[in-house]
Formats: structure tokens, sequence, C-alpha cells
């Protein structure tokens, strides 16, 4: 029985190749498919809804319902049993239609009242591109190999969609990847670009889904399959010798490369009439579904090996690599369903903006995307989908847009934007030199955070006086195994050389939370900002940070060296992490190394209970910077990589804004010099409601230096001050409107 179903399915697959190839329009070639699959399956009606926007289905072709009905018949996703198909990614089957849950007759169609329903997505990696089905008035189940062989035809429809096969004047129909589209995510950093695609992985085209010889399929999948497990196997061997901890995700490859479910899957879609290469994408396709619906992190991490393993094998099948022929663009915009440090590192600075499918506001791409001052968004679902390598693309990274392909009115009022951004940098640089100096004549300092050699040569450009925040581990993150100390105290040294005499703080690693290293196993904690992460395993396992120390005493060769540990929470952590400097010191000293002319030593403070902690910290401590992402999403639980929550909490809330002020009376108190820290130091109205409060330093990325810098000196500080009182004073809950209104008089 399944082996007659299996010819049938070749057969009617052949059928459609035939239909596929002669000349025609997409309308003709539509409807001669739809009375192909209902022959084949011996129904009344056979009928293919396509999604003419994300939201709306049409019917585009039928064989059995009204024709004056086609391109009239439309439906939301998820109304009507054909919505359910399209939302749930998922077949429905049902020999009593008219008596499922959400039902819709459609007297439009002419339609009679059919029994018998079976209904199935057509779908691409994750791209829902519409429904087949097919009705009968004989009250049926339709047999699982029936589903299969709907299932596979549908999957030759997507890719003959993805082919541009039925192009026609219905938007349903419009060719797929040229129409203006519009994505909106979450701003990852700042800043607006325009340029070209650059696809991370390059799409994989399968220009022949159909085959006639399945014996032949079936070696050339075997193959494939040997040389890709015998590639995971090179790799596995690899990361043993090295001691690398990416052990675990290889085997989790190697056991996918070796199962048997999965093979029989694919050579069971041969059989039917699929090429070796649709005969994985089909897999991968209904992978991809899956991993939309799953919320389980362990599951969804398996159905990701399982995706990057049958983008291996289609790039082993296909012949297609990720570098496809095409040159770079002279303006590359990366856009990928994500991307680890080391990757994105190897693009360089000649990257215009990053777009990521995935990702987060403190991911490890967001971190050097700030570094490099280029516009990031993430979370712009669909994209990868949608772009094509060289495909114009406009980036908002202030507001967390994308316009891929975009038209004419878009691309010019962008354009006056870029325009205007150009004109307040030219302005910014004539102050470069001069000092942030505010009209009642207080003086701000105005440091750079950094983390990448790149960074430097924006201290002078900039107009920057130091480094407030050199993360260190980015040299981490960034290398797949853990970097020698030889090498670290290099870099290091060559910082401070780039550095010039001016300060650089070095803090120490940061890791844990979203920060992982890639040979770092990583802890399950049901919640990693408040977990193991930072000091807690620099105290916990000291030998990496012992050999951080080390490299920083070397670098430094007689100059002065200032240290910053983050995340304190309790003074005990901050004394531990001291004397265990100061124990590397005598450490080198005994080695008979030269030690630095004088060393400082800073905490971060990132905890709401720091600001309470015993006064001994504020003595003890040499400086205090105050780390304002990781304290404002503590102060306000507040998950600042959760868009849910993060937007609702201002910065300038009144609360927020007297911690602030709690912190600099303490360090006054003390004589503790005190900086600001964050993405918030180098926004505008912010930085100068933080001078207002009495810091008198700021660290930001070397973009924001100019427009903090602008706004400080046209201000006076007591005005501002004054306003934040009286807000206060009234029991507003934030002062920004307050603020913005004082500023707006003075323009």
């Amino acid at each position: 029985m399944v082996q007659a179903t299996e010819t049938e399915s070749r057969k009617l697959l052949g059928r459609l190749r035939d239909a596929l190839a002669e000349e025609g329009k997409g309308q003709e070639r539509l409807d001669h498919i739809t009375r192909l699959i209902a022959d084949s399956m011996r129904t009344e009606v056979c009928s293919i809804y396509l999604f003419r926007d994300e939201k709306t289905l049409e019917l585009c072709a039928t064989e059995g319902l009204r024709a004056e009905a086609v391109h009239q018949t439309r439906m939301r996703v998820g109304e009507g049993l054909v919505g359910r198909v399209a939302k749930n990614s998922r077949p429905i089957n049902s020999a009593n239609a008219p008596q499922e849950p959400g039902f819709r007759f459609m007297p439009e169609t002419g339609e009679e009242v059919y029994s018998s329903f079976l209904g199935v997505p057509i779908q691409r990696l994750g791209q829902k591109l519409g429904v087949l089905v097919v009705q009968s008035k004989t009250a049926r189940s339709f047999s699982d190999d029936e589903i299969y062989a709907l299932e596979v035809v549908a999957m030759v429809l997507a890719e003959m969609t993805e082919l541009g096969a039925f192009l026609g004047d219905s938007d349903a129909l419009a060719p797929l990847h040229q129409r203006p589209a519009m994505f909106r995510g979450s701003v990852g950093q700042e800043g607006s670009a325009a340029g070209h695609v650059l696809l991370h992985d390059p799409r994989v085209v399968i220009s022949r889904p159909i085959a006639d010889d399945p014996d032949a399929e079936l070696d050339r999948l075997h193959t494939a399959l040997d040389q890709l497990r015998l590639s995971v196997d090179q790799l596995l061997n690899a990361e043993r010798i090295g001691g690398g901890e990416q052990v675990q995700v290889l085997e989790a490859y190697r056991m996918f490369a070796n199962s048997k479910g999965w093979m029989r899957r694919m050579e069971e879609d041969i059989a039917r009439g699929l090429s070796a290469e649709a005969a994985v994408e089909k897999e991968q396709s209904l992978a991809r579904a899956r991993l939309d619906q799953v919320n389980d992190l362990y599951l969804r991490e398996r159905l990701h090996d399982l995706n990057d393993l049958s983008n291996r094998l289609l790039r082993i099948l296909t012949g297609q690599g990720r570098d496809t022929g095409n040159d770079r663009p002279d303006d590359p915009i990366l856009v990928a369903t994500n991307i680890g440090p080391g990757e994105l590192l190897e693009y360089g600075r000649s990257l215009k903006g990053v777009v990521l499918e995935e990702g987060s506001v403190g991911s490890h791409a967001a971190v050097i995307a700030r570094a490099w001052a280029i516009p990031l968004v993430v979370n712009a679902k669909g994209i990868v989908a949608e772009a094509l390598n060289r495909d114009p693309i406009l980036v908002d990274g202030d507001q967390g847009m994308v316009h891929l392909r975009p038209d004419e009115t878009i691309t010019a009022a962008f354009a006056d934007k870029l325009a205007m951004q150009t004109k307040a940098q030219e302005r910014y640089a004539s102050i470069r030199k001069l000092p942030a100096q505010t009209k009642c004549g207080t003086v701000i300092t105005m440091e750079m955070n950094a983390g990448l050699m790149a960074d430097l040569p924006n201290l002078s450009s900039s107009g920057a006086e130091g480094v407030g925040l050199f993360r260190t581990e980015l040299q981490f993150l960034a290398r797949n195994k853990v970097p020698r100390r030889g090498d670290l105290a290099q870099l290091y040294a060559k910082v401070m050389d780039a550095a010039d005499g001016k300060r650089v703080v070095f803090r120490t690693l940061d890791i844990g939370s979203d920060k992982v290293l890639p040979y770092m196993k990583p802890t399950e904690e049901p919640n990693p900002a408040l977990g193991w992460r930072a000091i807690r395993v620099g105290l916990d396992k000291p030998g990496v940070m012992r050999m951080q120390l080390q490299a920083l005493i070397r670098a430094a060769a007689g100059r002065p060296l200032h240290v910053m540990f983050p995340f304190i929470a309790q003074l005990d952590e901050f004394v531990e992490a001291r004397d265990l400097l100061f124990r590397e010191l005598d450490r080198e000293r005994h080695l008979g190394h030269v030690l630095p002319a004088d060393v400082k030593v800073g905490a971060m403070l990132e905890t709401p209970s720091m600001a309470f902690s015993p006064k001994a910290f504020f003595e003890m401590a040499d400086f205090i910077s105050i780390g304002g992402n990781d304290l404002k999403q503590f102060f306000f639980a507040a998950d600042r990589e959760n868009e849910r929550v993060r937007r609702r909490y201002d910065t300038l809330n009144v609360s927020f804004l007297s911690l602030i002020r709690t912190i600099v009376e303490r360090c006054a108190e003390s004589g503790t010099p005190l900086s600001f820290c964050g993405e918030d130091a180098g926004r505008p109205i912010e930085a100068l409601c933080f001078a207002a409060l009495g810091l008198r330093t700021l660290s930001m990325r070397a973009a924001s230096i100019g427009p903090v810098k602008h706004l400080l000196r046209n201000s006076d500080l007591s005005e501002i001050r004054a306003v934040i009182e009286e807000v206060s004073e009234r029991g507003e809950q934030s002062v920004r409107p307050a603020i913005m209104e004082c500023l707006g008089k003075q323009a």
C-alpha cells in the first residue's frame, strides 16, 4: 500500500514538473496544478491560498470552487480552518469539517458543504507562504500517506513560489523578495545607516525540487551525509584534543547526523519524488515550524542544532557555500539570524550596521556594535527569509526599525535624516578640543567606553579625556579557547600605548548572564542576570582572574594602572577581589617584574545594595563607577532585554534619580571619585541631569561625546537642579517633561 502511494506521489510530482515547465502565466500554472492535485487525490476540490500580506490569505487558484471567487475570497490568519492551518503551521485533517471549531462557510465560492477537509501549510524554512487544501463530499479522514503526499506537494509549491513560478497581477502573486518590507525590532544600538544587505548565511536556492531517479538521489543523500558526519567527527576530535567546551554541542550535531529517524524521513521524501536537497529542506522546514511553537529552552536548542545541521547538508548537496560569488557591497549592512562575537569581528569595521532576527540588547553583538558606533536592530523577526544579498536597506537604530527595499518616499525621508545627523556631527567636531564646561562654570570630564583596540583611535578624534571603561571580556568572547597571559599583557600594553598617558580603567572579566564564553560550560540558571556572573565567577574560580591581573600588572610596566571589579554586591566581595590584586602585586615584585607606578582599585556600583553599603566600602575604593545599565534593571526589577518591561521605566524617574543622588552624596562624604558609565551617560538629557545631581565624570560610547558635550556647554546646572527638586517636591513620577520644557525655553 505504501509503495503504491509512493508511486502515485512520484507520478503527481512528475506531472507537476511538466506543468511548471510549460509556457504560460503564473495563474495558468496554478489553475493547472489544482486540477492535477484534485485528480491525483481523488477529491472534488483543491484550492491554493497564498499570503497577500503577513495577516491575510487570498484564494489564488481552485478546482471545484467558483472561479469568480479567485482573488476575491480572503481571510485573516487564524480565521476558519484554512486560517488555523496558516497560524499554527500544522495540517488539519477532518472527516466532518463543518463541525470543527472555527469552521467558516464561504458562500461566495459557491461551495457545497464538503464534509472532508485536509489543509497543509505551504512554507519554506520558517517563512509562511500559504495553505494547500483538498476537500471532498464523502465524509472520510485522509490517511497518513495522503497527508504526507500533500505535504510533499506543498513543499514543491513553496520552492516554485520562491523561484517565481506563479507571478501574476494580484498582491498574493507578486514577486517575492521584490516588494518593500518594514520590520520592527528592538534597539540594540542607536544610529542610522543606509546600505545594501550582506547576508551572513545566504539562502540555499533549490532549482530542482523534483527528481526522476530515486536511487540516484538516495546515493547523493548518503554520500553527502557521509561527508557531513566526517566533518562533524573531525570537529569533535579537534575539540576533544583542545579540551574545548563545545564538545556537547558537537555531540548533539553527531547525534542528529546519525539519526535513523531523520534519515528515514528524507529517504521517504525521495521515494515520493523529491530531490535529495528538497528532501532535506522539507524536513528542515518542518523543524523550523516546530521551533516557532516550542517554548522549552532545551528543545529549542536541539531544533536549532537540527536546523544548523540541515544547512550544512544543503550546502554540501548544492555546492552553495557562504561565499556565493557576489562581491561584497561597498556599504554592507549585515543581516543574520544571530551571530557570535568572533564571527562579527571577522567582518571588520567596514560594516555600516547590523540587523539580527534574534539577539538581545545586552548580547555580544550589541557590545561590539556599540564599540564600533554602528546601528544595531535585534529581534527583527522574518528579515532573514525576506532579504537577499545586495538588497537596499535602511536601518533606524533609534527607533528599532528596518526598511528593506524601501520606496522613494521612505528613502527621501531617510536621506534627510542622515543629512541632519551629518550636519550635527560637523557641529560637534568644532567643540572636540573644548572642555565640557557648563554655563555655570562646572567642568564635566568626558570619557569613552571601549573594548577593542580598534576603538582607541576614537580617543582623540572624539574628544574623550580617557577610557572610563575598557571591557576586557571581548578578548575572551572572540576566541575559542582561553587567551594566554602573554597575549593579554601585549594587548593591554598596546591599549595603554594608544591612550598616550590618558587614564584607562580596565574592568576585569565580566562574564555570565548573556555573556557565555564559547569554551565555558553554560550553567542552567532560572535567572542568569541575577546568577553566577562577573565577580562571583572570578572569586569562585580565581585562576582566570589571577592570570588577567598578572597580565594587567605586566602591561603597565611602570605606568599607572586602574583596575575595576564588576558586579560587586557586598563589601566582602570587593575586599576579597582587592586583596587578590595586592597578592598578585606582591608576587610580581618577588619575581622581579616592573610594577605599576601607581595602582587605583575601583568597583562598579551596579546593585542597589552597594548604595547602602558600609562606609568602609566608599573609603576603601579608590574610585567608583555607576554601572547604569544593570543598576536600573535591578532597581526597577525590569529585565533590560525584555522589550515589554524595559521601556516602562524612565531613567529620569524621581525614585531612580534619588538613588543616584544618594550615591553621589556618599561618595562626596568619603572623597571618592565617582563616574557614571552606561548607555544613559551617552544620552544628552540624562547626562545633563546626572551632572546636575553632582556627577563630574561621564563615560559613554565615543559617538555620544559630541552631543552630550554640546548640551552641557549650553546649559546651566543650577537651573536643571532646581527643576529636578521642584518636580520631586510636587510628587511627580518623572522629571523628563519638566526638563524638556525648561530646555525648550532656553532654545
